[in-house]
């Protein structure tokens, strides 16, 4: 079986979209689900915060261009069942490489194909840079599935309509006509704040079918677990965060119809 493609993407930075994607992943893999994270962003965040070492040449920078493959570059955790493709800051080139290829927004969808048919992973999160640029949109190209983490305040809303304006564009263009929003995370959630549940029921009410149930807690432990190369799993188990992305693991393999 194909493994299941999810782009994690957002336009703006700092909405806990790279930690969404790492600690999605670990939860899963907790439940005994093969996942692969598709570190995208030049600066590695991901990779680094899965205490993966960047390395020069491991990235998909080289099968993106046509060297290598993207399987061979895959590395295994520190935890079972979570693989991670890292990346480098090579990746910061291949937004100008992509630029001069006539398949410029398909060249992720190739290059990850053999990796989604060779299962051996169940579920792929790709974590794409906080732009909107050619990485991100071959991202959004590759995936079946987009899910949106989306930071507790106002000026977050304007950057959800934005990224579902380019999802009709892909649409429309016959890019990838199979994706579709699979669902929103809100994230960084005050409860001391009106504000916070303010934005949460206005997603809500226009977005009913798609916004999880989990709302992710602005917790210190989020923050600096990637700093010690850990997932919140590892750093502190019990607390609110993993609490968090252990029942938003739950709501994805539910909605997802996702198997170990």
């Amino acid at each position: 079986m194909p493994a299941t493609v999810f782009t994690i993407a957002n336009q703006k930075g700092g909405v806990g979209k790279t930690t969404t994607a790492i600690n999605l992943a670990a939860a899963l893999a907790e439940r005994k689900i093969a996942t692969l994270v598709v570190d995208l962003d030049p600066q590695g965040n991901a990779t680094s915060g899965l205490g993966v070492e960047r390395e020069e040449g491991r990235s998909i920078y080289g099968p993106l261009l046509g060297e290598g493959s993207a399987l061979d570059r895959v590395v295994p955790t520190r935890v079972k069942n979570l693989f991670v493709l890292p990346a480098e800051v090579d990746l910061a080139a291949a937004e100008i490489e992509l630029a001069r290829n006539p398949d410029y927004l398909l060249q992720l969808r190739k290059t990850l194909e053999p990796v989604v048919n060779s299962e051996r992973f169940r579920a792929i999160i790709i974590d794409c840079p906080p732009a909107l640029g050619l990485l991100s949109m071959n991202s959004l190209a590759a995936a079946r599935w987009l899910l949106v983490a989306l930071q507790c305040e106002y000026l977050a809303l304007e950057g959800l309509g934005q990224i579902l304006k380019v999802v009709e564009r892909l649409h429309d263009a016959g890019v990838n006509p199979d994706l579709e929003v699979g669902g929103i995370v809100m994230t960084m959630y005050d409860i001391r704040t009106n504000l916070s549940r303010q934005v949460v029921d206005e997603v809500r009410s226009h977005l009913p079918e798609k916004i999880f149930d989990t709302v992710v807690p602005r917790t210190v432990r989020l923050s600096e677990a990637p700093s010690f190369g850990q997932t919140i799993f590892e750093y502190d188990p019990t607390s609110p965060g993993a609490s968090a992305y252990r029942q938003l693991s739950k709501e994805v393999i539910k909605r997802f119809g996702l198997s170990s």
